[in-house]
């Protein structure tokens, strides 16, 4: 019990250093409560106590552990020998509901609430609530100093590109093959597959005591490119840190890619910019999508926590174990991966200024009719800033509005459906399979063409009932998750080009065959499939 004791204890041992003449006490067992040992572990000179819960009672008059061990210093108060010089003043808290972050910085405005004349009765820890005003202030200059030659690494992901997979295998190899004590904390989106994933490291030779996310990293990897515009991945890299960026664009271009706010960190924090083209990588060893075996080996060279060629030796060794029974080819391709990594490894000398025209707030940027609880609560929520929203922004009822996913833009698709009309007939299978609702057949009048751009895509409807009309299969690239479903599905087989359909999986900007299938889809950025998509901004 007590999730927050390790964030706490630092506290503790902060103020104490500073002089403080502060406490904590753990409560590991809550029923049958421990009356007496909690009064004999309480010095006698103790004045004021804070009781934290990780609960909420409503209706009661206080929550669960606050209760009782008011009743507990009562009942010892009331005794023959009184076991304190006077009866302490005891103050309820809640931490932690819905996994909220408790840090030092939260933690500390409590023994500050503690020492006031007239302190809270009732509070709550971390949020902003402008509704009851029970929240304590967070004391953002109140940080825990980290422990010498301690590490700590932050990982941007997609669920399922393997990068959860090889952190986890990072803190196996280092905690066997180290002195060093190792922790891992990973943020999962509720979609899962295709979703993003955060991934908190934390490397040290004393135990690690911190039971929150890492907001000061050595070193950062974004293991998607796409993830730039949508999350400020380098606001928690500290000065000098490391960033190792998976990118399409080699060194001497990727700088003219990046956002603007992430160029200005780059060069305001002295970050070193390291490049790999991982989905390269992993395609040419046979490894698809997979790029942990990738990026792994690359983490272990910039971090300096493993020697890079020990590392290799246990990733692979990791590799063996892991998809040793499936096949020796299988193996063989992540070692080629592997073999491959650092090779293609290069760093990227910064400029002097930024000069990027596009920033965050353009990537993000919603619909002028919007409604109210899109742009206060979920363009945040989508920005990754959910744990700043103040409880006023919420609804009272706790009940969100439908129908707002449609303003979600994830865009995490690297190859997207690109339809070819000449060979289509009209079966509107990847329409009806697409789990996304990505793809849509549009049936329409002659009339409508001559306001379509040159390049629309479009075919005759093959019908008796609509004749005369034409059609059009357009798919919402921003919406496209790239799993490929819908070319799957297609019946329809060119008898001319070996494996190529109706609608085929091709990578934005690829307009090389574009000419021969009916008309140009792509464009330098995201490609739409005809000109009314849905996510055209």
């Amino acid at each position: 019990m007590g999730s927050a004791a390790g964030a706490l204890e630092e506290t503790v041992d902060d103020l104490i250093a500073a002089g403080e003449r502060v406490g904590m006490l753990q409560i590991r067992l809550f029923q049958p409560f421990p009356v007496d040992a909690l009064v004999a572990a309480l010095p006698p000179t103790v004045r004021s106590i804070a009781v934290l819960d990780r609960t909420k009672e409503p209706g009661a008059v206080g929550e669960p552990l606050y209760l009782s061990v008011l009743a507990a210093v009562a009942e010892a108060m009331d005794g023959g020998a009184p076991p304190f010089e006077q009866a302490p003043r005891l103050i309820g808290g809640r931490y932690g509901l819905s996994s909220k972050e408790v840090t030092p910085s939260m933690l500390k405005p409590v023994f500050n609430e503690l020492s006031a004349e007239r302190p809270k009765r009732h509070f709550t820890v971390g949020i902003y609530d402008d509704v009851t005003h029970l929240s304590l202030p967070i004391d953002t200059d109140f940080r825990h100093p980290r422990p010498a030659g301690e590490v700590q690494a932050l990982f941007y992901g997609l669920g399922a590109d393997g990068t959860v997979g090889a952190n986890k295998g990072s803190i196996k190899i280092i905690g066997e093959s180290t002195g060093l004590f190792a922790q891992g904390y990973f943020v999962y989106d509720s979609k899962k597959s295709g979703s993003v994933t955060v991934s908190h490291l934390r490397f040290g030779p004393e135990p690690i005591r911190s039971t929150y996310l890492i907001d000061d990293a050595d070193f950062v990897a974004c293991h998607q490119f796409g993830l730039l515009e949508k999350m400020p991945v380098l606001e928690h890299a500290r000065p000098d840190a490391t960033f190792l960026l998976n990118s399409p664009y080699p060194p001497d271009e990727v700088w003219g890619h990046l956002p603007l706010e992430i160029q200005q960190q780059l060069l305001d924090k002295g970050i070193a910019l390291w490049v790999i083209d991982a989905e390269r990588v992993a395609q040419a060893a046979g490894m698809g999508t997979r790029i942990n075996t990738v990026m792994q080996p690359c983490f272990f060279q910039l971090s300096g926590v493993l020697p890079a060629d020990e590392a290799i030796t246990r990733i692979k060794a990791s590799v063996e174990q892991a998809y040793g029974r499936r096949g020796r080819t299988l193996v063989d391709r992540n070692f080629a991966a592997i073999d491959t990594a650092l090779a293609e490894l290069h760093r990227v000398e910064l400029p002097d200024a930024v000069s990027s025209d596009r920033s965050l707030a353009m990537a993000m940027a919603l619909p002028a009719d919007a409604p109210d609880f899109v742009t206060q609560v979920t363009a945040r929520l989508l920005a990754g800033e959910g744990d700043r929203l103040q409880v006023s922004a919420l609804p009272v009822d706790g009940t969100f509005p439908s129908g707002t996913a449609r303003y979600e833009k994830r865009a995490i698709a690297k190859s997207i459906p690109i339809w070819d009309p000449e060979i289509c007939i009209d079966c509107g299978k990847c329409t009806i399979v697409c789990p996304h609702a990505a793809i849509r057949m549009t049936v329409f009048t002659p009339e409508a063409v001559p306001d379509a751009p040159e390049d629309f895509p479009h075919k005759a409807f093959r019908s008796k009932d609509l004749a005369d009309h034409l059609l059009t299969i357009q798919v919402a690239p921003d919406d496209c998750t790239g799993c490929g479903v819908c070319v799957d599905v297609c019946p329809a087989k060119s008898k001319t080009a070996l494996g190529h359909k109706a609608i085929n999986m091709e990578r934005p900007g690829s307009t090389a065959t574009s000419s021969a299938r009916g008309g140009s889809t792509s464009s330098p950025s995201r490609p739409s499939t005809g000109p009314c998509s849905p996510t055209t901004r």
